[in-house]
């Protein structure tokens, strides 16, 4: 067996996706290993989470710098500890070009929609977007970052049904269960070098 992937995850919130890829670690279905998972969010529950399945944490303030200034923080804490993948659970700022080239194809994000439809919005409010234009299917989506926001190239979707009586918070549960679902099975391909890149397309070999 090669050697693990090591895995750095940026987030800002409660991580919710987060269990279901260290479950899959757990199982042996990913070869991999999360080295880090850092936040901008002292309270972030993404670092208590983490600490729970003795995942070193770090709360790096972003307060008073650049975004260039703290991707390259970011960056620095990443090289050295050889990180081949980084994902983004819930992580509520936008990358700096120099970290995505730092990092390129090998920055896995979630989405709560479908994209390219509701691209640019966070948590709740693309729910909230999604019910007020009376949709009928929504879904999530993880891609591949690039330097524009929601328009990397698209590895995986899963498409959910829009219920009628449908609250954000009702309509947010039942992404985040697709959202599980398919987070893993991606870095599960990239881990196994099947994913293929050509242009906007995502190829699954």
């Amino acid at each position: 067996m090669t050697n693990p992937v090591n895995i750095a995850v940026l987030g800002s919130t409660r991580g919710t996706d987060l269990d279901a890829v260290i479950s899959s670690i757990k199982s042996g279905r990913i070869n991999a290993k999360i080295s880090i998972v850092i936040s901008n969010k002292h309270d972030a529950v993404i670092l208590e989470k983490a600490a729970t399945h003795r995942i070193e944490t770090l709360f790096l303030n972003p307060k008073g710098k650049s975004r260039e200034e703290y991707d390259t923080e970011i960056i620095t804490i990443l090289e050295s500890k050889n990180i081949g993948l980084v994902l983004l659970i819930g992580y509520m700022r936008i990358l700096s070009n120099k970290f995505i080239e730092a990092f390129r194809n090998r920055i896995i994000n979630v989405h709560p929609s479908l994209l390219p439809a509701f691209a640019g919005g966070m948590d709740k409010n693309v729910h909230q977007a999604v019910l007020e234009h009376g949709a009928k299917l929504t879904g999530c989506t993880v891609h591949f970052v690039d330097e524009n926001t929601d328009t990397g190239p698209i590895i995986l979707q899963r498409a959910v049904t829009v219920e009628e009586n449908d609250t954000v918070e009702t309509l947010k549960a039942r992404v985040q269960r697709a959202e599980q679902e398919i987070l893993p099975i991606a870095v599960e391909l990239f881990v196994k070098g099947m994913l293929d890149i050509k242009g906007r397309r995502v190829y699954i070999k």
